[in-house]
């Protein structure tokens, strides 16, 4: 290669939650199609690992490491300092970063409760408005936001979880029409179960929900959502039995729905 010759920049993705399950498949997926990568999350070492190991894997692939709660209220302004301060203007955003817990609304802490909002509601918002902003200016980018099939779904158990993913869903959905003009297209995501470490499960039940076909794995997922948003999609939903189980489980009645409730493990 001549080395007078500059080379094209590579083009930027941001992802959150990006050190690990889906979003570290998200990272990985990125950068084997060519994308450097801002990584954010709020576990410190693992981001380290994982920019050591897309560099290992992608020796022209750039990797910037952002450890960031984005349940504070500054969270937002300081990825923007990080992309400002490099000039860098994201040609992808994938919003995934987000909490899980199998509880009662009542046995959560107050704190707790509120990072659902910060996380879900909050965080997304404000990085769609700011990011989608410097995407609009440059006339193309992608968003990926990261609901849930359990948006459809009201049950006990999971009511700040699936109504804050209900949230991202619509929220989403309504971006993608004033998007779309700007040259930026939204896409959301509304999986069903993954397997990965977000519900807790042991390794060896993971492995057996992904071989009976309950969890789905998380580099598949990754890939298929990813093909979607660059065919500019407005949603995905992963597995026609996902999509079969929307119907049928909303439309489960409360007393039904209560029984759940009833059956909830209580914790000490």
């Amino acid at each position: 290669m001549n080395a007078g010759i500059n080379m094209p920049e590579k083009p930027w993705a941001v992802i959150t939650g990006a050190s690990s399950g889906i979003g570290l498949e998200f990272t990985r997926e990125l950068a084997r199609r060519g994308y450097s990568i801002v990584a954010v999350s709020n576990q410190e070492a693992e981001l380290e690992d994982t920019a050591r190991d897309l560099e290992a894997a992608y020796g022209d692939v750039r990797v910037l490491t952002a450890c960031i709660d984005l349940s504070l209220s500054d969270a937002v302004d300081n990825v923007c300092r990080i992309l400002d301060g490099r000039g860098i203007i994201p040609e992808v955003l994938v919003n995934n970063a987000g909490i899980f817990d199998f509880r009662r609304v009542d046995d959560l802490t107050p704190r707790r409760r509120a990072m659902y909002i910060d996380l879900h509601m909050c965080a997304v918002t404000e990085l769609c408005v700011a990011i989608g902003r410097r995407m609009a200016d440059a006339g193309r980018g992608y968003i990926l936001n990261m609901s849930s099939m359990s948006c459809w779904m009201p049950m006990p158990g999971i009511a700040l979880y699936s109504a804050t993913k209900a949230y991202i869903r619509a929220f989403s959905r309504a971006y993608r029409v004033e998007m779309k003009d700007s040259g930026v297209s939204v896409t959301v995501a509304c999986p069903g179960g993954i397997a990965t470490s977000l519900f807790g499960l042991p390794e060896r039940w993971l492995r057996f929900a992904t071989r009976i076909g309950v969890l789905a794995p998380p580099g598949l997922f990754v890939r298929r959502a990813l093909r979607r948003m660059f065919h500019r999609r407005a949603q995905y939903v992963n597995g026609l039995l996902n999509r079969i189980s929307i119907v049928f489980v909303a439309l489960l009645p409360e007393a039904v729905r209560r029984q759940i409730a009833i059956r909830i493990p209580v914790p000490e």
